[in-house]
């Protein structure tokens, strides 16, 4: 079984900033760097700016490092609004012209890392790089799917009028929410167990006592699609790094990467003994496969 490394994981302050009439909250650490670019880390479903502690705490040693909490997650506010890539996208390009100020290498895990290419492919002029964990969204379906049986399909259509009712998707949040939930969901998707700390645990849970909270999980069910990844990988022209955490229980990694690959050819990847949050579980060998990939693609 591996180990988390000892890494100090000290609080770093952080501050706020009003986009939209939204407070949205942000770290900053590390010095600026004319010969590199900063980071800017993203967190996926459910995390925060605390999900990158491990993280920060390293490689702010070698670069200027951000971290944001999205629209509706972290100490982020949680407006009743429609969730969306393109709300996330927005946020995050307008955070990069606005506070950061140059353009940055995005890393993103998961829903982050969807975000991320958003902005890379659709607001290039804030993207120096991308780096992906684990990186969701969806790609173009080469050929339509079988339409499904009657049944099946009325059972589909079913549940998913089903979870668009206020009143399922509070019960739902509400179980799920529950600390028991999160660290048993938790315990799925890391391979070494002993990651998941009470720490971890109620850094997910704290965001959900916001006020607003349910409404954006709420909203996730009425999200509308958004654009498929392979077109956004086509629209990108930056350096790009995949990582990818072998024993994800929620994605086919093996799939994914070749359709990654087959979309941006010129891509670094790596496959890493690590569930769906490597930057987490391992973030010895994340933060030195960026740094390492960071001196490559930028000097």
């Amino acid at each position: 079984m591996q180990t988390v490394p000892a890494i100090e994981t000290a609080p770093i302050p952080g501050a706020y900033w009003q986009w939209r009439d939204q407070s949205i909250y942000y770290v900053r650490a590390g010095a600026a760097n004319p010969q590199r670019p900063p980071l800017l880390l993203i967190h996926g479903f459910g995390a925060s700016t605390d999900h990158w502690r491990k993280n920060i705490a390293e490689v702010q040693n070698h670069f200027q490092v951000w971290a944001i909490d999205l629209l509706g997650f972290g100490r982020s506010a949680k407006p009743n609004w429609q969730y969306s890539g393109d709300l996330w996208r927005d946020q995050l390009h307008e955070f990069i012209q606005e506070k950061i100020g140059a353009p940055a290498v995005l890393v993103g895990n998961s829903l982050g890392g969807y975000a991320a290419l958003c902005v890379a492919a659709q607001r290039p002029e804030s993207a120096a790089g991308v780096v992906l964990l684990n990186s969701a969204g969806p790609f173009s379906e080469v050929e339509p799917l079988p339409e499904p049986p009657p049944m099946q399909k009325l059972i589909r259509t079913t549940t998913r009028s089903l979870f668009r009712q206020a009143w399922v998707s509070l019960l739902l949040f509400q179980w799920t929410r529950r600390r028991a939930t999160i660290r048993k969901t938790l315990l799925k998707v890391y391979l070494d167990k002993t990651a998941v700390t009470d720490r971890l645990v109620e850094e997910i849970y704290r965001p959900s006592c916001d006020r607003g909270a349910a409404q954006v999980f709420a909203s996730i069910f009425q999200t509308p699609p958004g654009e498929k990844v392979d077109r956004l990988l086509a629209q990108m022209t930056c350096p790009l790094l995949t990582l990818w955490g072998e024993g994800d229980p929620w994605m086919n990694v093996k799939d994914r990467s070749q359709k990654f690959r087959q979309s941006y050819p010129q891509l670094t990847e790596y496959f890493l003994n690590a569930g769906h949050c490597p930057h987490d579980e391992i973030p010895d060998r994340v933060n030195h496969l960026i740094q390492t990939w960071m001196d490559a693609a930028f000097g």
